[in-house]
Parts: C-alpha cells; structure tokens; sequence
C-alpha cells in the first residue's frame, strides 16, 4: 500500500465534511484548508532510485488523494499530468474516492474509453439524499472497478439499487467529539443488501456515538476501527 496525494487542499462539499479530519488536523496546525496547492511529491508514482528502478514498488495498490478529492476544481489544471503517471504505471493500481462524481467525465483523459484496468473508483455518500443524487451519476460511467464508500454515515441509507456492477461497499461511522450517531442496524441493512447481491462489503470504522440495540456508546478514536474488526461482519463473496 501507498499514498499519493499530488495537492493538498480541499473544500467541505456537502453533509458528509462537517467533522473532515483533513481540516481539523489543518487547523490545529494552523493551514488553510482552502488553499490548495500542488506538493512536492507531485511526481511520486514515476521517482525512481539512482539505479533507475522506481521508488514505488510494482504490485501496490496506490491510495490517490485521500487528504483531498481527485475531482477537484482547483486541480483541474494538474489531473492530465496526473492521468499520464497513473497510464506509465500499469503495474500499479491506484484508488481514489470522490464526492465530486458529478465531474467524472470533465475529468477523464481523452482514451479512457471504459476506463483504465489499474483504476478504482470510489464514490463517496453519506446519506440517502447524496445516495439518491450521486448514485444513479455513478452507475452509469464508464468505470471498470467501483466502490461505494458510507463514510461518515450519518443515517440509514438504502443503496441495493445501485449495486449492479460495484465491487465493494465499505461502511463506517463519523469520528469526532460532536459527531453524529451511527446506528449499528443501519449498518447490518447495507450488508445484508451487499450479501443479497454478491458484493464485498467491509465494517471500517465505528461511530464515536455508536448506537446498539438501542444503547448508545461513545467510542475512542484509537478503538474506532478495532472494535468494527471485532464485529466480524466483513462479506466477501
């Protein structure tokens, strides 16, 4: 596994941003969020070593702009360049999660066709109106590997009818101390529609108010992903 993130940056786009950690951590060290910019590890998927041989060892799956969304405005400027190092590096697969779905086919490189075997996309909902808008954008294009990522879920969302050609659903809770609650049903409902329709699903993360059988329980940060590994919930058909 590998990070790369070419900008850093980003901006709150809908429900799902209110408590993003890309901003708290941001704030508490006093950068603006909003700014965004290109890093220097801009090129870091083709860096190679003095004896020629990339950096980045082949055969990894490459986390793509996770302290930022890949179909960002503000990058439009850097994403060809960005398209050309993920082509060079077919022996990588790189995935990125958006919220911006809406701008997938502004975004996509001029032979893309049915898009490239080394990319995943995940498109990220987190309530069933995002569900009900972006999903429907998202079964439609031309991807060959699609998530669908609930994270942070802050209600019961109900996305059986979009699973038609997904790969994985990964689910989890919001993380913050003033964060919605995440209700343990809601999950067990999205993994029961994943095991109907023969798709992956994974627990990823609990809620820090997690609600369970009608009790809630405030969860530590450190024991948020453990405990959702110790429900031993993860479907994979």
């Amino acid at each position: 596994m590998a990070m790369w993130n070419p900008w850093r940056g980003c901006h709150r786009y809908s429900e799902g941003c209110r408590f993003c950690y890309i901003h708290k951590g941001d704030a508490k060290r006093g950068v603006d969020t909003g700014q965004i910019v290109r890093t220097e590890n801009f090129e870091a998927p083709v860096a190679r070593k003095k004896n020629g041989e990339y950096r980045m060892k082949s055969g990894q799956l490459v986390y793509l702009c996770f302290s930022t969304d890949f179909l960002l405005e503000d990058a439009d400027e850097w994403r060809e360049r960005c398209w050309e190092i993920i082509k060079e590096r077919s022996d990588l697969n790189f995935l990125f999660l958006t919220k911006r779905i809406e701008r997938f086919l502004d975004c996509i490189p001029a032979d893309w066709g049915e898009g490239y075997d080394n990319v995943i996309v995940g498109c990220t909902v987190e309530n069933q109106r995002t569900a009900d808008i972006r999903l429907p954008i998202f079964s439609k294009l031309p991807i060959k590997h699609r998530n669908i990522i609930c994270q942070p879920m802050i209600s019961e969302i109900d996305i059986e009818p979009y699973l038609d050609g997904v790969e994985l659903v990964v689910v989890g809770g919001e993380s913050d101390r003033y964060a919605r609650p995440l209700c343990y049903d809601w999950v067990l409902k999205v993994r029961e529609s994943c095991i109907r329709k023969r798709v992956a699903f994974e627990f990823r993360q609990l809620g820090t108010h997690f609600v369970k059988d009608g009790k809630e329980y405030t969860i530590q940060r450190k024991d948020l992903c453990a405990q959702a590994r110790k429900a031993d919930i993860n479907y994979h058909p």
